[in-house]
């Protein structure tokens, strides 16, 4: 495996600094227009449409560049490790999330597929009949479960449709999947999963965090209501080298469980919670209120932190990056890298459709 990792390595190394990605990403910077920023990532392949044509058009060469550069690399490997097949698949999660939601609201046309090759198990092509898509899958499991009143060809108008909780569904496949992701760290050297746990860790304490935040704020959820939806996992025991913290605490759910007894209204309760530096400061309203007051008037802002938290998880995947060569866990934080200028591609030629320049999309994405 030692040589597959570096041939892997030094193909992701050739990606990564054709990224827009560290320094790299200041060249988003003085990008004003959709047509200027297509011929900045495609300049050999860039498309004259018009503007929302170029926008889905763009959107849909940025996802399957990621991907196709992520597969390249990953199948470096001859026998791929798991916890790199594990990311992989998280594009078909992603894609089934994205189908259900489309089949209740009744779209007859499925959505945008990522092509993910041999690793690929859902039938996309049965779409819009879920029992179909999903049988003898790994996802089969729902349709005995929170899909049960769901039968084969059941049509988009069916009733039965409304009473499915898609929220539920998507916390129960985040757990499968991020329980995929702890349970492939324990067969891998600790060479190989050192550049991992951390970052695997963090994100699903972050992710709790952010799902809490949003239930609460947006949807009005309890404290009890929300716990329901935070993905309880635990590290597995007998892996070196993970930090006291996550030593003793036992659930990665620990802090968002913690934030769910602070008000949402008040900032000085969040002082000293392990993930406070990424909540929104009162800094944002000193202005119209005297630092009292400020403090009185302030709320969570779960988009600021969510940004921030996403800030925080690629600048830790660029270092371990680079800290922990020809690994395994080099080459997931690769993959983590190349999601992370997806979604900064995508949420730039967004915010650019629809006037808005590229330093108050940066702003917006708390980029600095």
């Amino acid at each position: 495996m030692w040589q597959d990792s570096g041939y892997a390595y030094a193909k992701a190394s050739w990606i990564i600094g054709k990224s827009f990605l560290g320094k790299r990403i200041s060249l988003l910077a003085g990008i004003h227009t959709l047509s200027e920023l297509d011929r900045l990532i495609f300049p050999d392949r860039h498309r004259e449409l018009p503007g929302r044509e170029l926008l889905v058009d763009m959107e849909r060469r940025i996802n399957q560049r990621a991907v196709r550069q992520i597969l390249s690399v990953v199948n470096s490997y001859s026998h791929p490790p798991k916890l790199l097949v594990r990311m992989i698949k998280g594009f078909e999660y992603s894609d089934l999330k994205e189908c259900l939601m489309f089949i209740a609201a009744g779209k007859e046309d499925k959505p945008e597929i990522y092509d993910i090759g041999r690793f690929k198990s859902i039938s996309f092509n049965n779409y819009p009949d879920i029992t179909s898509m999903l049988k003898k899958t790994e996802f089969d499991f729902l349709l005995s479960e929170e899909l049960k009143s769901i039968e084969a060809g059941t049509e988009l108008a069916n009733p039965a449709w409304a009473s499915i909780d898609i929220s539920a569904i998507e916390s129960k496949l985040d757990y499968r999947f991020y329980n995929g992701l702890i349970e492939s760290l324990a067969q891998l050297s600790d060479e190989d999963r050192e550049a991992a746990f951390r970052l695997i860790a963090d994100e699903i304490s972050l992710r709790n965090c952010v799902w809490a935040l949003r239930l609460r704020t947006y949807f009005q959820k309890t404290e009890i209501e929300t716990a329901k939806y935070l993905m309880d996992l635990k590290l597995p025991g007998g892996i070196n080298r993970i930090s006291n913290f996550y030593q003793k605490k036992a659930s990665l759910a620990a802090e968002a469980k913690v934030s769910l007894d602070f008000p949402l209204d008040m900032r000085l309760p969040w002082r000293g919670w392990r993930w406070d530096r990424f909540l929104n400061s009162e800094n944002s309203i000193s202005a119209k209120y005297s630092p009292a007051q400020a403090m009185v008037t302030w709320s969570v802002d779960p988009r600021h932190f969510q940004n921030a938290a996403s800030q925080y998880l690629y600048q830790l995947a660029f270092h371990n990056f680079h800290s922990a060569p020809v690994s395994v866990g080099a080459i997931y934080c690769f993959i983590k890298l190349k999601l992370f200028e997806e979604d900064l591609l995508t949420s730039v030629a967004e915010g650019l459709s629809l006037g808005m320049d590229s330093s108050a999309i940066f702003r917006l994405l708390e980029i600095s």
